[in-house]
């Protein structure tokens, strides 16, 4: 029997941000600030839109990607991945420049203690990259545009210029950067974000309630919205009004690496393919759940895995405008 919630065509996605190298460091044991900590490091590529677009492919949707890369090992590591996940790949390469990158440290719970953004090229070239022909006709083929605050504010204006006939999703990345969002977002379709970054993007301390922080987006003209706390429950709202989805639990929990960007990208998937929010963040609560029980920042399921774990995902509850 076919899912009455699944995705009913396959939409197409043009993805416009990170796609870099992420390093991961996960300290063994306990956690000791100011020293030498024993544990592994590993190293892969991701990405906030990377990630999502290759949840999204996973979910039934085709996708190209623009990004920026440099020169070196770590880009052709960058290119191979873009290939190897089926993704038609749009990005520039600046043979003179290195790659950007990504470093996080996680303790033995899988919880991030900190991170380390070198990603300058997307601060000094995005804006001008994508004044490009080619962007402009990549834009024009899609039904719907993805993109994270890895781009600096000149470029996430142009790229809103350039998809202003096709909607615009965006993700937050991280509290430093969202901001950057803070402009566009009366044209954003849906933002994803977590509890800390919706806070700090309205203005209020990073521990501030994510019914307060959505009920400021929202009278700030973003007219749909997902703020995510980990394995509490999501707040989100759109026309209809505010909501929360209670994520199902995970049976192990091997890495939280990449789980709001799954969240993400299948649920932009669904939603371009024309479900309602609410039942896109189911699936989109399903691959989080499938990430989180995986090693890997993306993880690895089928079309039917996916089916089978969104049967886990309660359906969201209606909050009062009031109390967010």
């Amino acid at each position: 029997m076919v899912d009455a919630v699944s995705p009913p065509r396959q939409p197409r996605i043009l993805a416009v941000g990170g796609a870099h190298v992420d390093r991961r460091g996960r300290v063994r044991g306990r956690y000791h600030p100011g020293a030498s900590n024993p544990g592994t490091l590993s190293e892969d590529v991701g990405g906030g839109v990377f990630n999502a677009l290759r949840n999204a492919v996973a979910a039934g949707a085709e996708a190209s990607l623009m990004s920026l890369r440099g020169g070196d090992q770590a880009g052709d590591a960058v290119a191979r991945a873009i290939a190897l996940a089926g993704i038609e790949d749009l990005s520039v390469v600046f043979l003179d420049r290195r790659t950007p990158s990504y470093t996080a440290l996680i303790d033995a719970q899988g919880e991030l203690i900190a991170g380390l953004a070198d990603m300058e090229l997307y601060e000094v070239a995005f804006a001008k990259q994508l004044r490009r022909a080619t962007t402009r006709q990549a834009v024009a083929g899609a039904d719907a545009v993805l993109t994270d605050a890895n781009l600096p504010a000149p470029a996430l204006a142009t790229l809103a210029e350039l998809a202003e006939a096709r909607p615009l999703f965006a993700i937050g990345v991280s509290p430093a950067k969202v901001v950057r969002l803070a402009p566009f977002l009366r044209r954003l379709a849906c933002l994803f974000v977590t509890t800390r970054e919706a806070a700090k993007l309205a203005g209020l301390p990073v521990d501030a309630p994510a019914e307060s922080s959505v009920a400021l987006l929202r009278r700030a003209g973003l007219v749909a919205g997902v703020a995510t706390a980990g394995g509490r429950p999501l707040t989100g709202f759109d026309r209809d009004g505010a909501f929360q989805l209670e994520p199902p639990r995970p049976r192990r929990v091997a890495d939280v690496t990449g789980a709001g960007d799954a969240l993400a990208g299948v649920a932009v998937a669904a939603l371009t393919a024309g479900l309602p929010l609410r039942q896109a963040l189911r699936r989109g609560a399903a691959a989080a759940m499938l990430t989180l029980e995986s090693a890997a920042a993306v993880a690895d399921f089928t079309p039917a895995e996916l089916d089978a774990a969104m049967a886990l995902v309660p359906e969201p509850q209606a909050v009062a405008w009031e109390a967010a």
